[in-house]
């Protein structure tokens, strides 16, 4: 069993990592090419993780979340346009999908009267914020339910071949 650290303020990384239970010399193992050096400088943050080291952490340690938050909190231009997703059980993510594609249906008039000129005007303005900020919950919701996918495959609960197979023949 890993040393766990008694620092108080742990990284995602760290966390990941003593979650699983593993030492920074058996995960450097786990990783394959990311040194027990490299770990503790990404978890002290001395160093910032690179996307390679970030998909590899995400794939090894079966938790695809490190990407979105990898997106969301580190990388410059993810930290502008991706949203940080938090992890949630399905049934949530079904009930707030539903409610915000119902709030949509009924703000589906207001959004052909505000653009049906190929403008926004003075007085559509606020209208059109909180229906941009509803298709933003939308697209939240959509991304976390990918992640909720990824994660269900990478444990073994979705079968990943039957998965992708009937995903590809959609395409």
């Amino acid at each position: 069993m890993a040393r766990v650290s008694s620092k108080k303020d742990k990284n995602i990384y760290q966390q990941t990592r003593e979650n699983l239970e593993l030492s920074r010399e058996s995960a450097s193992e786990l990783l394959e090419w990311i040194s027990p050096e490299r770990i503790e400088r990404i978890e002290n943050e001395k160093s910032n993780p690179n996307p390679d080291e970030v998909l590899q952490m995400a794939d090894k340690y079966k938790l695809p979340r490190l990407c979105n938050y990898y997106c969301a909190n580190q990388c410059p231009i993810g930290q502008q346009y991706v949203p940080e997703v938090k992890v949630k059980e399905l049934s949530q993510l079904t009930l707030e999908l539903l409610s915000s594609l119902n709030n949509m249906n009924n703000n589906r008039e207001r959004l052909i009267e505000i653009t049906v000129n190929g403008k926004i005007d003075d007085d559509e303005i606020a209208d059109f914020i909180a229906i941009q900020e509803e298709l933003e919950r939308i697209s939240v919701t959509v991304e976390t339910l990918q992640l909720w996918s990824e994660r269900m495959i990478a444990n073994g609960i979705i079968d990943e071949v039957k998965y992708k197979e009937i995903k590809n023949r959609r395409k």
